[in-house]
């Protein structure tokens, strides 16, 4: 007896439900509807944008420095990278931008020329004298009538190995107190010297005539860039450094007030009314100059 037949019959597996015409049909119309940019699919170059878009121009990638930089290179200065064979620590870290800084900022734009300081303090002239910037990396300038910053262009003349000192000044005392307040520099003289007496606005000077002489005012407590008005005011430490700094710069006079307590060499340094907000540095005539 030959064995029961299965309840379902094998047959032929199921034929597609589309035939091969319809698939292409299919396929082709998708085509059109959906154009191949528009089909989902792997991301692709157009999705970035054009390379010469994507990275700005080099010039424009690092703006200039201005005073807002040089202000304050504030903060701690970032540390050098691991391995990198740079000086570390924050001293190292605040020379090497400060010197930067200058070679590129306000300073590098200071048109250096010989000058000579002729006749007395007192009673002098300027010939060739230098102008220092508005304002830089290292220092600001304030004007002393106005108690306003800049300091008007025409107060700020002095000669050539002044502007050093004031700058190499600075610059010690950047290196020293990273992030601190930058150095806050009054009047020097007028561009061709001579009198600068109360007629030019405030007090006046009896001195400031030859491009000798310069007033830097004392850093203030609470680290703003301005005249201080009291005696309290004054941050005694960095205002006694600045004074040692310009002693060891070679200055012939320093004139302190006689209530901020400062001292330094007896021939040098010396107690003067009127100089309770800012010392008074007068360089040594340098060679060649007409005293």
């Amino acid at each position: 007896m030959p064995p029961p037949r299965p309840r379902f019959a094998a047959t032929q597996p199921p034929r597609p439900r589309f035939a091969a015409r319809h698939l292409l049909v299919a396929v082709l119309a998708a085509l059109l509807l959906y154009p191949p940019d528009l089909l989902p699919g792997p991301a692709t170059t157009s999705a970035a944008p054009h390379p010469t878009r994507a990275a700005p121009h080099p010039t424009r990638a690092a703006p200039h420095p201005t005073q807002a930089e040089s202000h304050r290179t504030q903060g701690a200065p970032q540390r050098d990278l691991p391995g990198s064979g740079a000086p570390t620590g924050r001293v190292a870290q605040a020379e090497k931008r400060m010197l930067a800084a200058v070679h590129r900022g306000p300073e590098a734009a200071i048109r250096w020329r010989r000058s000579r300081a002729l006749g007395k303090p007192n009673h002098g002239r300027l010939l060739a004298g230098v102008e220092l910037p508005a304002a830089g990396t290292l220092f600001v300038t304030v004007d002393p009538v106005t108690r306003a910053s800049p300091n008007r262009a025409w107060r700020r003349y002095g000669t050539d190995r002044l502007l050093r000192v004031l700058l190499a000044v600075a610059e010690e005392h950047a290196a020293a107190h990273p992030g601190a307040a930058r150095l806050v520099i009054g009047d020097l003289s007028r561009p061709h010297g001579g009198r600068f007496g109360p007629e030019y606005g405030g007090d006046g000077h009896r001195s400031h005539q030859n491009g000798l002489d310069a007033d830097v005012y004392y850093p203030r407590r609470d680290g703003l860039e301005r005249i201080p008005r009291r005696v309290g005011q004054i941050d005694r430490r960095l205002a006694q450094e600045l004074v040692d700094r310009f002693v060891r710069a070679g200055a012939q006079y320093v004139f302190v007030g006689p209530r901020t307590g400062l001292r330094g060499p007896a021939k040098v340094v010396m107690t003067l009314a009127n100089h309770d907000d800012h010392l008074h540095v007068r360089i040594r005539p340098g060679a060649g100059s007409g005293r």
